[in-house]
């Protein structure tokens, strides 16, 4: 065999190497979804995962002091609710599924009101009343941020009927 070719073959088994090398990287890097309240401590993951990975209508993932993080599964027809949080701003982003968005000033008078999706992000400003409702064919999947906190440590919302407020 000539110098060349080996030259080729050793090249190209060091690049399949460094390929499987990479793959084997990449799957200890990837984490196990456990869907619970981290609490006030330092923490990183995969928001998109852990999102997609949530069947509960709601469930705390970080509750810090002045900061919660929540996931959210809104089945085929189902809504969040009408509601309002006086103190608090809240920040939703739409990881699958397609949604109705509806805010406004007073419970009936709903004068905001946007069809949304996948990657869109909802501001709600503190004390205004709001909805989203799951247009889609499969369930809605999204998190929310509050700012403040507005649920207990640990919250878990198995369905709607489970938050009662």
């Amino acid at each position: 065999m000539k110098t060349k070719e080996k030259l080729m073959k050793i090249a190209l088994c060091s690049g399949l190497l460094l390929f499987a090398i990479s793959c084997d990287r990449t799957s200890k890097m990837s984490e196990d979804v456990v869907l619970k309240d981290y609490g006030a401590e330092p923490t990183v993951l995969d928001i998109e995962a852990y999102t997609l990975s949530n069947d509960n209508f709601r469930i705390a993932l970080w509750t810090g002091e002045y900061l919660q993080v929540t996931l959210m599964s809104i089945p085929v027809g189902g809504e969040i609710g009408l509601e309002q949080h006086n103190d608090v701003d809240q920040f939703l982003r739409i990881e699958e599924g397609q949604a109705k968005v509806m805010m406004g000033d007073a419970e009936h008078s709903l004068t905001f009101v946007k069809e949304i999706g996948k990657d869109f992000a909802i501001f709600v400003p503190a004390g205004k009343w709001h909805n989203l409702i799951n247009i889609g064919n499969k369930p809605l999947k999204l998190y929310s941020i509050y700012a403040p906190a507005e649920h207990p440590h640990g919250t878990v919302h198995r369905t709607q009927e489970d938050d009662v407020h």
